[in-house]
């Protein structure tokens, strides 16, 4: 155990650099504009991670809020905790309801524009049009071909899911070693870990696919759910809170 607490203080170190959560946000627009722009000019070679069908996306990615509820539920409930009352803790956890909330209502919306935005083609020839199919998911099960405006769902949810993650992680850069306990110690270790293979499959998809408008408003959506609700809602008295800073652990 004393080489996952010593995992840990590294993690806790990297993070408690005022510049690494400070500039996370614009990695992942340069990420996103930069990728694209790779992608435009045809400079990136194809690999295992070009590929849809690669691991991490089908069983990571496909399910990423998932993954993200999973781990971040037990999370707040134990760092949360410390020094702290039972209401507060409850208070926080809300926090899991209203990101859920944005994430599924910006899905949903981004469904919809593709839907309102698109037409359903044959297969080997884009230009017979059935007018009769006017969702994706009818024209899909029918065997043809959805063309619509397309917003990255992956570029908002891998963005906003990384944010959010980063930001309910803070309490153990304050929480002291004696404090901690295993199950905690390795929840951080996985939150970590989730975030590095977020940012990681953030980066193929802008180098692989979709268009470049797709995933810059994919992003920019991620990045205004956490903006409103971290940055200008918690910090107030009527709203969930933020994580336990510093001041509050000492």
């Amino acid at each position: 155990m004393a080489a996952v607490g010593s995992l840990v203080n590294s993690l806790a170190c990297f993070w408690r650099q005022p510049c690494t959560r400070a500039y996370l946000p614009h990695l992942f627009f340069c990420i996103s504009f930069t990728g694209s722009v790779l992608k435009k000019m045809d400079l990136v070679p194809e690999s295992y991670f070009s590929s849809s069908r690669n691991v991490l996306n089908l069983y990571f990615v496909k399910v990423s809020w998932g993954w993200t509820i999973v781990l971040l539920l037990p999370f707040i409930l134990y760092s949360n905790s410390y020094n702290k009352s039972h209401r507060f803790v409850l208070r926080r956890l809300t926090s899991l309801l209203v990101a859920t909330l944005i994430w599924y209502t910006c899905t949903e919306f981004f469904f919809y524009i593709e839907d309102v935005t698109g037409s359903c083609y044959e297969l080997d020839n884009m230009q017979v049009i059935h007018g009769d199919i006017t969702t994706k998911a009818a024209c899909r099960k029918a065997g043809f071909i959805w063309d619509g405006f397309d917003i990255s769902g992956h570029s908002f949810i891998l963005t906003y899911s990384s944010l959010v993650i980063v930001e309910e992680m803070v309490p153990m850069l304050h929480i002291t070693d004696v404090s901690r306990n295993a199950p905690l110690d390795c929840l951080y270790i996985a939150l970590n870990a989730i975030v590095a293979i977020w940012i990681w499959m953030f980066g193929c998809t802008s180098v692989y696919f979709h268009d470049i408008i797709d995933k810059i408003l994919g992003t920019l959506c991620g990045l205004l759910g956490w903006y409103v609700t971290y940055v200008v809602w918690y910090p107030f008295l009527f709203s969930p809170g933020l994580p336990p800073q510093q001041k509050q652990h000492a």
